[in-house]
């Protein structure tokens, strides 16, 4: 397997920042009322994650040692801050609904901790990918546990999408089933802590189905050079 084989499968599976390395649960647990909450949080961090990677990769021959970490904390910052006014400009409703949670991508441990462990150990190439491959899996954890929370809590999916995609988006709305009132365990924050318990748990009887075929199959050939 190459390498970017190899970021692809850490940032969508094996070591998922939200799902394995458990970074970045603050903002992820509180804005994943609503799918579409989730998704613009996503492309943010993805978008700061990428961002910084790439400049930290760029930077690290000339920044000081004893110094890279505030030297990557205002890179982080200065590229926050530009999709703080960029949300603010095109998606003004959506970016008060995220609220304090955009400028606090500042403090994103999955971001912070991804310039510290790769970026400024790789170039520039690889340091992109690995941030694309992380915001990729961090998103989708996010849409994940939007779409749940919003199913169970109100019945519909990608409600309001309009106010990140455009008027258009508005036909993207399903209403699955209807609900005189609203299931506040589902959109208040103990919901969001028992649906993000539920996919871990997920992924984890996955990894272990996946071991336990991997023996077998192991076992077998094992046996099967010993007849022969």
């Amino acid at each position: 397997m190459n390498e970017y084989k190899e970021l692809t499968w850490q940032g969508l599976w094996d070591n998922n920042p939200a799902l394995v390395q458990l970074l970045g649960l603050c903002p992820l647990l509180a804005v994943t009322a609503s799918v579409t909450n989730a998704m613009g949080l996503g492309l943010a961090t993805l978008f700061v994650l990428i961002g910084s990677n790439v400049t930290v990769s760029l930077v690290r021959s000339f920044v000081p040692q004893e110094i890279r970490i505030p030297v990557f904390v205002m890179v982080i910052a200065t590229f926050v801050t530009v999709i703080q006014l960029l949300m603010n400009a095109y998606v003004f409703e959506l970016y008060q609904s995220l609220g304090i949670f955009i400028p606090l991508i500042v403090t994103n441990c999955a971001i912070i901790g991804r310039a510290e462990a790769y970026a400024s150990k790789n170039p520039w190439q690889k340091a992109a990918f690995d941030g694309l491959m992380m915001g990729i899996g961090f998103a989708l954890v996010l849409m994940l546990l939007g779409a749940m929370r919003e199913i169970i809590g109100n019945g519909t999916l990608f409600d309001g999408a309009e106010l990140l995609l455009g008027d258009w988006a508005a036909q993207l709305r399903i209403e699955l089933f209807t609900v005189d009132y609203p299931l506040l365990l589902a959109i208040l924050p103990p919901g969001a802590f028992i649906g993000m318990g539920f996919i871990i748990a997920l992924k984890n009887r996955i990894d272990a189905i996946k071991a336990e075929r991997a023996e077998k199959k192991t076992v077998t050939r094992a046996r099967v050079t010993a007849q022969q």
